[in-house]
């Protein structure tokens, strides 16, 4: 499994984040960051082109699949953005508290195993006023694409990398101790199952 991980799911991904629809709801929100970014799930790179250079300082990467860093790496190669990996999971994050403008993840609260440890830890090293800029897709507002993600999430989080399809994204990141600001939602184009989208802006609680 080992070697489907690291050597077919990378591919997989890309494939399947890198649709028309899905490069439409990245539009929406990579632009908004700021200064110093710390993207969690980084993946193949598929953000970079959306970032508003004249905004960004620096882009702390955290990807811990090393499959998906080597097929990020040209893409980053090329660009003119200060992009520094980070190879550990999402909920260990090496930064100190209070150390960056903008927390963006896209598609990967999905795959974390514990997201409520992991967005406690991006709530940990946003600085005062910063934002997280989240666009995930997860659980569907009827009841029955609903039922059908319930039935289904077992099977296809073991071959799609620990994907989950049923995840209540706000419910997540509310509980960690933000405070949701912008809250959009919509079926994007695709499998039903798969494809009602969450995006939006929150901000961290008083600690």
């Amino acid at each position: 499994m080992d070697w489907y991980d690291q050597h077919v799911l990378p591919h997989l991904i890309d494939l399947a984040c890198s649709t028309k629809e899905s490069r439409r709801q990245r539009e929406k929100i990579v632009p908004l960051a700021t200064g110093e970014v710390l993207e969690i799930g980084f993946g193949s790179g598929l953000n970079l082109a959306h970032y508003d250079s004249t905004r960004i300082e620096k882009i702390w990467a955290l990807e811990p699949s090393a499959g998906m860093r080597r097929k990020a790496a040209p893409l980053v190669e090329q660009s003119a953005l200060n992009v520094t990996f980070i190879d550990l999971p999402g909920e260990q994050i090496p930064l100190e508290d209070c150390s960056v403008d903008t927390v963006l993840v896209t598609y990967s609260l999905c795959t974390i195993p514990d997201a409520v440890a992991a967005l406690e830890g991006m709530r940990r090293v946003l600085r005062p006023g910063g934002k997280l800029l989240f666009c995930e897709h997860g659980a569907a507002p009827d009841d029955k694409v609903r039922r059908w993600q319930e039935r289904l999430n077992g099977p296809w989080s073991k071959v799609a990398g620990g994907c989950h399809m049923n995840r209540d994204i706000p419910k997540l990141i509310e509980a960690a101790g933000f405070n949701i600001t912008s809250d959009s939602r919509m079926y994007i184009p695709g499998p039903k199952m798969l494809s009602y989208n969450y995006w939006g802006v929150a901000e961290a609680l008083e600690r």
